[in-house]
C-alpha cells in the first residue's frame, strides 16, 4: 500500500502504508527517543499531532498493555523509517502494526525520516496529512494540510480529559518478572496516606502510579473542575498534569491555580508547569520544533546535578516574564529554556519535563518525594 506525507509548505514524502488504511492530519513533530514507542503512541500530550520517530527501527519489540500510558493510542499518525512486521520480545502481546491498525492509526514507513526531521528543524513544526492509496492527489493533500486548524489557541486538554471524577487504584507496581519497580526504601507506602487531587489535562498512567508509590490516594478530576469543588474533596495536595496543545486558552485552569495557590501544596508537570507560569503572571511562547525525546539534559540549580529527562512539549514559559517571587529551579542545557520553577513563599513547584518517565533512568523521581514532603510539612 503506497502512502504519502504532505506538509503544508508543499513538501512531499513518499513511502508505504501500515497500520490503519485511513487518512489523518495534524501537526508534525519528531521524537528522538531510542525506545518507548508505545509510551509515545499512548501519551495524551500527542493529541492533534503526527509523530516522526528518529530511531530507524520501530515495532521490533511489539506492544503490551503494561507499557501503555492511556487506554488507547493518542497520536494522529506515525512516520517511521522501518516498521517491523513482527515482534521478538517475550512481553509482547500484539504486533505494533496490528495494534495501530486496530486503533485506527495510520503509519507511513520506508520514509527518509532524517530528511523529514531536518526539514522540520529548519522550518519549524508544520501541519501535515498522511494518506494511502494507489492514486493520490498530492496537491489536494497539501491544500488539506494548509486548512488544518493550528494548535495555537486550541484547547485540546478539554478533549482528552476524563469526563468523570474517579479514584485511581493500583496494586504495588511490579515488572514482568515480579520484582518491584522501586526499592522498598524508596516507597512511602507504609507512611500516612496523603490525598492528592489530580487535574487531568491528559494525564499519563505512570504519573498516577508514581503518586501512589509515594503513599498517596489519588482522586482524578476533569480539567474544568472548579477550585471550590477540588477543595471540597479535602486534598492534602493538588496535582496539575501534562496535556496537549497551547496553554493560553486554558483560562479555567489558570484561574483555578490562582484560587488554589496558598490553599494546598501544588505540583505541576509539562502543561501543568505552563499553566503555573501563566497563573503567576508569566507568559508562554511556542518553540520552533518543540522538545520531544528521552535524552534532554536538565540542570537542577539547587543541587548542581544534571538530570537526563524525557520531554514532550511545544510551548515554554518565558523566564524573563516571571515575577521576582518565583524561583527558576531548572534549565534545559540544550537551549537554555526554563525547565522548572518554584514559588518562594507558597508551596507550589513545577517542571517542564516528565519525572515519571525513566530515561535517566530514575534521575527525576525525587520530585514526587519532594511533593510528598511538601504535603507533610503543610499538614503540621
Amino acid at each position: 500500500m503506497q502512502a504519502v506525507l504532505a506538509l503544508e509548505d508543499g513538501r512531499i514524502f513518499r513511502g508505504k502504508g501500515y497500520g490503519a488504511a485511513t487518512e489523518c492530519s495534524g501537526e508534525v513533530v519528531f521524537n528522538t527517543s531510542l525506545t518507548g514507542y508505545q509510551e509515545i503512541f499512548t501519551d495524551p500530550s500527542y493529541a492533534g499531532q503526527i509523530v516522526v520517530l528518529t530511531n530507524p527501527h520501530i515495532g521490533n519489540y511489539g506492544t503490551t498493555p503494561h507499557d501503555a500510558e492511556s487506554a488507547k493510542p493518542m497520536i494522529e499518525g506515525l512516520i517511521v523509517r522501518e516498521f517491523s512486521p513482527m515482534s521478538s520480545n517475550w512481553r509482547s502481546t500484539e504486533v505494533a502494526d496490528e495494534y495501530l491498525e486496530r486503533n485506527g492509526i495510520p503509519v507511513i514507513g520506508e520514509v527518509d525520516t532524517r530528511a523529514v526531521v531536518r526539514h522540520l528543524r529548519a522550518n519549524g513544526v508544520m501541519r501535515g496529512v498522511i494518506a494511502s492509496g494507489e492514486s493520490l492527489d498530492e496537491a489536494a493533500l497539501v491544500a488539506k494540510a494548509k486548512a488544518i486548524r493550528k494548535m495555537d489557541g486550541n484547547d485540546l486538554a478539554s478533549v482528552v480529559t476524563t469526563k468523570v471524577i474517579y479514584e485511581w487504584s493500583s496494586t504495588e507496581p511490579k515488572n514482568q518478572t515480579g520484582d518491584k519497580w522501586l526499592p522498598a526504601e524508596d516507597s512511602a507506602k507504609d507512611s500516612d496516606e496523603m490525598h492528592v487531587v489530580a487535574y487531568d489535562f491528559g494525564i499519563k498512567d505512570n504519573i498516577l502510579r508514581m503518586l501512589t508509590r509515594e503513599g498517596c490516594r489519588v482522586t482524578v478530576v476533569p480539567a474544568r473542575t472548579s477550585a471550590e469543588d477540588v477543595m471540597a474533596l479535602k486534598p492534602d495536595g493538588i496535582f496539575f498534569s501534562n496535556g496537549p496543545g497551547d496553554p493560553e486558552p486554558l483560562d479555567y485552569a489558570i484561574e483555578n491555580v490562582q484560587k488554589l495557590k496558598g490553599q494546598a501544596p501544588l505540583f505541576g508537570i509539562c502543561l501543568g508547569h505552563q499553566i503555573f507560569g501563566l497563573a503567576l503572571g508569566g507568559k508562554t511562547y511556542k518553540l520552533k520544533f518543540g522538545h520531544h525525546g528521552g535524552n534532554h539534559p536538565i540542570l537542577n540549580h539547587r543541587t548542581g546535578k544534571v538530570e537526563i529527562t524525557a520531554q514532550n512539549h511545544n510551548y515554554n514559559v518565558d523566564p524573563e516574564s516571571l515575577p521576582s517571587d518565583v524561583e527558576k529551579t531548572h534549565t534545559n542545557l540544550n537551549d537554555q529554556t526554563l525547565a522548572g520553577l518554584r514559588h518562594k513563599t507558597d508551596p507550589m513547584f513545577s517542571v517542564q519535563y516528565h519525572p515519571e518517565a525513566s530515561p535517566g533512568p530514575h534521575d527525576s523521581h525525587y520530585l514526587f518525594r519532594d511533593f510528598r514532603k511538601m504535603m507533610e510539612e503543610w499538614k503540621k
